[in-house]
């Protein structure tokens, strides 16, 4: 029988849960990752290790439930974290920057006249919680696109709602 597998890729850890037709959980499997603290205010993770913790739960959330056959995965994310991976090998080109992290609160600060605009279009404040606050004022991101073209169209800026190593 088909089952359905929720995973939870959180701040912390991520976490798969099989479920049978009738909503029961048959089987759940659970792996922390590191925080890495590099600065003040600042959250990283590795990349590497989000995608291999998901690669370990899920098969092993389903050996514990007794099921091979899935009908429907769901996922939940961190959301607003991150990860700037090269287009062309699927790898990550720098730490993934959590939704915690502060490193752009002067990049918001400085460009605060351009909020009204940006909540207009958006419905959004200017404030580093948000992803493309991260991926336009991250360092790494801008050595990638100050090195030209070439380089700059082999990367790609998602937040880890796309990261599914790829």
């Amino acid at each position: 029988m088909p089952s359905l597998i929720a995973i939870d890729q959180g701040t912390t850890s991520t976490r798969a849960v099989v479920y049978d037709d009738a909503g029961q959980a048959r089987g759940a499997a659970h792996q922390e990752f590191r925080q890495h603290y590099p600065q003040p205010g600042w959250v990283e993770h590795d990349a590497t290790e989000i995608w291999s913790t998901v690669a370990q739960v899920v098969p092993e959330a389903l050996a514990r439930a007794g099921v091979g056959e899935v009908a429907a995965i769901g996922i939940a994310n961190q959301r607003e974290t991150v990860v700037l991976w090269d287009r062309a090998t699927g790898e990550p080109l720098a730490p993934a920057i959590v939704w915690q992290d502060r490193r752009t609160a002067d990049f918001c600060r400085q460009r605060k006249t351009d909020e009204p605009w940006l909540s207009d279009k958006t419905g959004l404040v200017l404030d580093p919680y948000f992803s493309a606050t991260r991926s336009a004022g991250c360092s790494t991101a801008t050595r990638i696109f100050a090195a030209g073209p070439k380089t700059a169209a082999s990367a790609s800026a998602r937040s880890t709602a796309g990261f599914s190593g790829s």
